[in-house]
């Protein structure tokens, strides 16, 4: 069902659809349990739900208080890294042909690519689904730190819109014809529309961090940190495949996926260490506890 929903609609990126399909999903996974159980789902995910609406919601609120959105100063830095030229240039001429256009015919790579963007909308929830059905205790850390940089995210976003590198080059910023290229790749599979129905919604200019990229670092590091396999290095090659699409699609520049590994280094710090705290048994005072030991009884400090 879920394949016919992605061939006919898409992809599900609305909050309220992916969960509608992990609920489907818990259910088929263990559908002789009682409803009651079944209705737990919605009992630990609604929270979460609200959040991340409201963070869909508002990301447009850096539009209503018209704020100055940033151009020029993303492009000196990627300048400076790419020797006079953003990396962003450099791969669109080496990959996608000159002119590149959205026209162009797409490379086998940009099907890839274009499946590595939309997993951003599906592998946090689904990773979330996955321990809420094994390990609720792992489940509760995982949400925390997924809402933790959304949230974070969204901060900055309102404080610094910043145009991506496909509306710098429409308002002429850039040197050359800088196409957003996303959702390339499907065409050929003919879901091309989907990428059209996606872009007209959201904030263009949340752009600074990139929250696919810190998003894809986030879920890397935290399977690293966790897993015991010596192939849970191979984790970091999400990551990685996520930011070099980003940059080469023109949807963001160097500069914002690095600002995305950084806002997920300090969720992830900021959480590992609000939750030491919080299990930190509390520190007795040494007045009080020789207070509370005058106080016991001679047969309480004989049995002692």
């Amino acid at each position: 069902m879920l394949v016919a929903w992605v061939y006919l609609i898409g992809v599900p990126t609305d909050a309220v659809q992916i969960f509608a399909w992990l609920w489907l999903a818990t259910i088929a996974w263990n559908i002789d349990a009682p409803w009651r159980s079944h209705l737990q789902f919605v009992k630990d995910w609604w929270i979460p739900l609200v959040i991340l609406l409201l963070y869909l919601y508002s990301r447009g609120l850096s539009d209503d208080l018209r704020t100055v959105v940033h151009i020029t100063e993303p492009i000196k830095f990627d300048e400076w890294i790419g020797g006079g030229t953003t990396p962003t240039e450099h791969l669109q001429s080496a990959l996608c042909g000159n002119p590149c256009t959205f026209a162009v015919d797409p490379h086998w790579y940009d099907v890839a690519l274009t499946a590595v963007y939309y997993s951003h909308f599906l592998v946090a929830p689904a990773i979330a689904v996955v321990l809420w059905i094994h390990s609720r205790a792992a489940w509760l850390p995982f949400m925390r730190r997924y809402i933790a940089i959304n949230l974070g995210a969204l901060v900055v976003y309102v404080a610094y819109p910043m145009a991506p590198p496909w509306m710098a080059s429409e308002q002429g910023y850039l040197s050359s014809s800088t196409p957003r290229l996303t959702g390339h790749g499907w065409s050929d599979i003919g879901m091309d529309g989907f990428h059209f129905a996606l872009a007209s919604i959201g904030n263009p200019v949340a752009a600074m961090p990139s929250l696919h990229a810190g998003l894809a670092a986030m879920v890397a590091f935290y399977g690293v940190l966790r897993l015991r396999s010596r192939w849970r290095w191979l984790l970091l090659l999400y990551p990685a495949a996520m930011s070099f699409m980003l940059v080469y699609y023109a949807e963001h520049y160097v500069i914002d996926v690095l600002a995305g590994y950084v806002l997920a280094g300090v969720v992830l710090a900021a959480c590992s260490g609000w939750e030491r705290r919080r299990t930190r048994p509390e520190p007795v005072d040494e007045k009080e506890r020789v207070r509370v030991g005058a106080q016991r009884t001679p047969m309480e400090l004989e049995d002692s």
